[in-house]
């Protein structure tokens, strides 16, 4: 998680090895109040000038994604497709996105990810700071297995 939080002493971070980042930064970026101008955001090997140019953005994202509250479960078991960490997260996403559907809790209309341009507006569409699993369906059993986990504690 603290690639994606970024950096504590410097509010930097790498949008490179974040695709959570990538987001936030591209919302702000394309958002029509933001003062932020930066032509390098989607440039995949950049230079340590154009990394330097994006640090105030960075940090700006760091702030943002700092600011955000979040849940934490402890999931113990061995990376793979089938591991209850996927699971909850493919499943998790695919329950709580709005993408081409009639939304279960539409986001405020001063949600900054509705600035978001990047990729096919899928965090537009969907209401959530995320891509992948957007367009799915869930499957109900996977509350059991998050459950398990929040009563293991």
């Amino acid at each position: 998680m603290a690639h994606h939080r970024g950096r504590v002493k410097s509010g930097g971070g790498d949008h490179r090895g974040s695709i959570f980042r990538l987001l936030v930064g591209s919302a702000l970026l394309n958002d029509k109040d933001s003062s932020f101008v930066c032509t390098t955001w989607d440039i995949k090997k950049p230079t340590q000038e154009m990394r330097r140019s994006e640090h105030s953005i960075e940090q700006a994202v760091t702030r943002i994604i700092g600011a955000m509250p979040f849940l934490w479960l402890e999931v113990n078991d061995d990376a793979g497709p089938d591991n209850r960490r996927k699971i909850i997260e493919r499943q998790s996403i695919a329950l709580l996105s709005n993408f081409a559907k009639p939304p279960l809790d539409r986001p405020s209309t001063k949600w900054r990810g509705l600035s978001c341009d990047h990729g096919e507006c899928l965090v537009r569409g969907s209401g959530l700071w995320n891509q992948d699993y957007v367009d799915e369906s869930y499957d109900p059993a996977f509350l059991d297995v998050m459950e398990a986990l929040i009563e293991r504690g």
